[in-house]
């Protein structure tokens, strides 16, 4: 008797398991550090968003008038600007690679209507042009972009602590 009872407790604990798991009763439950905002974010951080990037247009404007910003894209780049300034499309006239902004924007088709009819992608789905595939900056170019970037905000001040 005492092998039949064996049995019978172990199919059932087998069965007991497998119940719990088809109805998820041991699946991680997700966790979020931070309800979502609803609606987005409050009316201060539109109007400082608002704001930076009204000098950041304006600090644009500028670079570009001092031959220092020349984007490939339709698209204001924040990265280029506070940069002091990119060649996006002579980057891309020489095939050196792009900054990472210009590099998602080409890809969203955000690119000047010059630079979008040479863009094209090659057998392997990526973005090239005039037959170059189009990358993004080598590592060594990009340190020096950042580099930059520290400079012209006041230091680590721009740097999250």
């Amino acid at each position: 008797m005492r092998p039949i009872w064996k049995t019978v407790a172990v199919l059932g604990l087998l069965s007991l398991g497998y119940v719990l798991g088809t109805i998820g009763v041991f699946d991680p439950k997700s966790l979020g550090a931070q309800a979502a905002a609803e609606g987005g974010p409050s009316a201060e951080s539109l109007t400082k968003l608002k704001e930076a990037f009204a000098a950041i247009k304006s600090a644009a404007e500028t670079l570009e008038q001092e031959n220092l910003y020349v984007p490939a894209t339709t698209t204001l780049n924040v990265f280029s600007v506070t940069a002091g300034g990119l060649n996006a499309v002579q980057d891309l006239e020489d095939g050196r690679g792009v900054d990472p902004e210009t590099f998602a924007a080409l890809y969203a088709g955000e690119a000047k209507p010059e630079i979008k009819e040479h863009l094209d992608n090659d057998e392997q789905g990526r973005l090239t042009y005039k037959g170059k595939v189009v990358r993004i900056y080598p590592k060594q170019r990009m340190k020096k972009i950042f580099q930059e970037r520290t400079r012209y905000s006041a230091g680590s001040a721009a740097k999250k602590q």
